[in-house]
């Protein structure tokens, strides 16, 4: 499907989705959040797809609300629509992201700023070139993070330091990055989207049930206590000892293979 600002191809069960406003380092203005929404619910609606991949196009990754935009809309005295106010793209595609039963990679190029390095937080796994850079920017414009960055950031650096980091908007490089946790590994610019790719078309060959529900109780666990975490791994174990694939991979194990999972 051919987007404005989004570029989506499908290789391998792996759908790529590039950000694709260059000139303005993919700023998450014109149609992108529209088209970023659009594709993560297709994708995830997709048998063909397995995993997703979401990157930039050119020497960023995201730099984050249209701050240009903005201000060309408040100097017009232009207003969001209530709907937008009590339920905006921004929002539902985080939720989107989070729902989504693929699971989601990110290969940070470059910058990833306010809302982009929160993007890239509610993808599922961060992998970062060496030129990446992250900064949570929304202080040094005189606002407060949007895009889940205060539920989403303390939980992967804790709390104090998520808030020198809000608080602060200081920008730190991808070094520091994979030191803190946000990302999970760090490739040279020229080798992220091949790294990137492999590590999702891994996923991509899993057990398209298994890994819908083991995403599923990685957050779902995060909020609730140990009993209900266990009750919800008891459901979930159960589904998928009754599908196709749990039995392929008991086979595949006693017959000393490669399972060859097909979703069933």
């Amino acid at each position: 499907m051919a987007y404005k600002c989004l570029l989506l191809d499908v290789k391998d069960r792996v759908a790529t989705l590039t950000l694709n406003r260059p000139d303005r380092l993919n700023a998450l203005g014109d149609t992108l959040r529209e088209d970023l929404l659009d594709a993560i619910l297709k994708c995830g609606a997709d048998d063909g797809v397995g995993a997703i991949v979401i990157t930039g196009a050119g020497r960023g990754f995201c730099s984050g609300g249209d701050v240009k935009s903005m201000s060309e809309r408040d100097q017009a005295g232009q207003s969001s629509t209530l709907n937008e106010q009590l339920g905006p793209i921004r929002d539902r595609c985080v939720l989107a992201m989070r729902d989504c039963p693929k699971p989601i990679v990110a290969a940070i190029n470059g910058a990833a700023a306010g809302a982009g390095m929160n993007l890239a937080l509610a993808c599922d796994i961060r992998i970062a070139s060496t030129a990446a850079k992250f900064s949570q920017a929304f202080v040094k414009r005189g606002l407060a993070p949007d895009w889940g960055g205060s539920w989403l950031l303390p939980r992967v650096v804790g709390t104090a330091k998520a808030c020198e980091l809000i608080f602060t908007g200081d920008t730190i490089d991808a070094a520091e990055a994979l030191r803190l946790g946000i990302v999970n590994s760090v490739a040279a610019p020229e080798k992220l989207m091949d790294e990137a790719y492999a590590l999702a078309r891994r996923i991509a060959a899993g057990p398209p049930v298994a890994l819908r529900l083991s995403k599923r109780a990685i957050y779902r666990n995060l909020e609730t206590d140990l009993r209900a975490g266990l009750e919800f791994e008891t459901f979930a174990q159960g589904v998928c000892k009754g599908t196709e694939d749990a039995k392929e991979g008991v086979q595949a194990f006693m017959e000393k293979r490669a399972p060859v999972f097909r979703g069933k």
